[in-house]
């Protein structure tokens, strides 16, 4: 397997050659040009711009490749399986291919399953810097420099996903301080606040082979240079990228409330969430909206609030499978897919108790028990309510397939996924406003749960880190199977905690961590290590010895009650 891999973040030298004699033919020559040869050079280098959403959704061509391999939806739900939110009723089965992550299985640098994460990053980076490339940074027609823009953002997504996952921060059971170097034993070399290399469309191969980690503060700036010149240029670009699958200007605000977030800059993270907000002109979805079992969650027109989305046609790789991609590992209402036949995507059991029975995205979830709820569901395809519930419990019906369709994988597979939502920079905001401000937080927080979720809630905390937890909390249920809760986990070195009396985690997968787990610091994969110099020796502690194992954690589940 591992000769098929490709893990340099860097163009290739033929790659770069290649596309350069592609611009030679596109980019006009001399101080005027007509707008004839500017819709021409905007044309010839639009298919590297239609090439990022394509990377987003981007799945193995190989059947008979891991059944995983389908994209960013892939990469959402990695990290969710990671955290404490998300569990798998295996149902003595091995259709969960991403089981790997929540079992913690086989994640060394020389280890399959972080090669994947890497190896889909680097492709959307390359796909990226390939669209700045065809617009480079000379460029001076408004048009093109709207391409740029939208090029780099697309990359500056990309490198902050990257850059909250792998740097290292600190953990119970590993260090930052790599192997002694000094002659006291001492070392001089810790990892800590370091993210991954940087390269952008002009790197080298050269400078590829000898690229060290950037720092926090040396990535925070170079995304932050993307998204200034993208805040600048991107209402510029052609009309056509004028769609929910390519990010605007509210999207570029949005990405500055994520990045403001990570380096808790809370002032400057409220005061962009905000302006992504107003900028969007999104609403929050609506209880109808939200679960509808035709278009709920999976048709960005019928989805107002989002601001981005990724878009499966039935002519995607990912679709024509079957059963390798979002729907079929998603949804258990698809007769199809991988979810129905036994591998089906759980709410953690002690979540769902907290979660209040007037608070209407408890109904993303199929009930446990009891008629109240589970009478307030309708199913895709009318499936009967108490068949399903006995089969499915805690099971999630937020993403549906596409129309309803539960027999027809070419269209029930064929959906859109959230990138980001407005809800998000609500979140964001409310956050924010806590960390400077936590009795107005605390406000905020109640002020929009009752205005959009639930008319009945009531923030019943009142110190600031009890706020702060209790506003993440109604966070993660929110976007609950949407990728973002692993970033909030890290960032405020939060616990996991799976095993406890109860549970519904499986035995393999129940892992209780004290603060942040050390598995969140992901490790750099050892081929990037073999063809880049500056980052060999310098790689994540490996975290297989930081947790503890919880192996009689709940009877009631060993005997199959669940």
């Amino acid at each position: 397997m591992k000769t098929k891999i490709f893990a340099s973040l860097t163009l290739s030298a033929a790659a770069v050659i290649g596309l350069t004699g592609c611009l030679d033919e596109v980019q006009p020559s001399g101080s005027t040009i007509t707008q004839e040869q500017l819709n021409s050079s905007v044309k010839a280098g639009s298919a590297t711009l239609y090439a990022m959403p394509t990377t987003i959704l981007k799945s193995s061509s190989d059947a008979s490749d891991w059944h995983g391999d389908f994209g960013y939806p892939a990469m959402m739900m990695i990290r969710d399986a990671m955290t404490g939110d998300m569990t798998v009723n295996v149902n003595g089965t091995s259709y969960d291919h991403l089981a790997a992550y929540a079992q913690l299985r086989s994640m060394g640098e020389g280890h399959f399953y972080p090669q994947r994460i890497w190896n889909y990053y680097t492709t959307l980076v390359l796909s990226a810097n390939k669209g700045a490339q065809a617009f480079p940074e000379d460029v001076e027609e408004p048009q093109a420099m709207g391409c740029r823009a939208l090029a780099l953002a697309f990359r500056a997504m990309a490198y902050l996903d990257m850059a909250r996952w792998f740097e290292y921060l600190p953990c119970e059971g590993t260090s930052p301080n790599l192997d002694s170097t000094e002659d006291d034993g001492t070392s001089n070399r810790s990892v800590l606040n370091l993210t991954v290399p940087i390269v952008t469309e002009k790197t080298t191969d050269t400078e590829a082979a000898n690229n060290p980690r950037a720092t926090r503060t040396q990535m925070a700036e170079f995304i932050k240079g993307d998204l200034e010149y993208a805040t600048e240029h991107i209402a510029n670009c052609p009309d056509e990228f004028k769609t929910n699958e390519f990010p605007n200007l509210a999207v570029v605000y949005g990405l500055y409330a994520r990045l403001y977030m990570w380096l808790e800059d809370y002032g400057k993270a409220k005061e962009y969430a905000d302006m992504a907000i107003a900028e969007s002109r999104r609403s929050p979805l609506t209880e109808a909206q939200w679960t509808n079992p035709s278009t709920g969650f999976n048709n960005a027109a019928a989805n107002p609030s989002w601001m981005w989305s990724a878009q499966l046609t039935s002519e995607n790789r990912a679709v024509t499978t079957g059963i390798c991609n979002f729907t079929s590992f998603m949804s258990a209402e698809a007769k199809y897919g991988y979810a129905n036949v036994g591998a089906h995507r759980d709410i953690d059991w002690k979540m769902y108790q907290r979660i209040s029975d007037t608070d209407f995205r408890k109904l993303s979830w199929m009930p446990h028990s009891g008629l109240g709820l589970l009478a307030k569901i309708q199913l895709a395809g009318g499936v009967n309510l108490l068949t399903f519930r006995n089969k499915f419990k805690l099971s999630q019906i937020k993403f549906r397939p596409g129309q309803g369709e539960i027999d027809d994988y070419l269209t029930g597979s064929a959906t859109a996924i959230p990138l980001m939502r407005m809800e998000e920079m609500s979140f964001i905001s409310i956050e924010a406003q806590a960390h400077l401000n936590a009795a107005e937080g605390k406000n905020q927080i109640e002020a929009w749960m009752k205005a959009y979720r639930d008319p009945n809630y009531t923030c019943k905390v009142s110190s600031q880190e009890d706020i702060i937890e209790e506003i993440i909390f109604q966070k993660r249920v929110e976007f609950w199977g949407e990728g973002q809760t692993l970033f909030d986990i890290k960032r405020l070195n939060y616990s996991v905690t799976r095993g406890y009396e109860g549970t519904n985690w499986y035995e393999a997968a129940r892992f209780n961590t004290n603060g942040r787990p050390a598995w969140m610091n992901m490790v750099i994969v050892m081929t990037e290590g073999n063809s880049n110099a500056g980052v060999r020796g310098w790689n994540n502690p490996g975290f297989m010895d930081a947790y503890e194992t919880i192996k009689d954690a709940d009877v009631k589940f060993n005997k199959g009650n669940w």
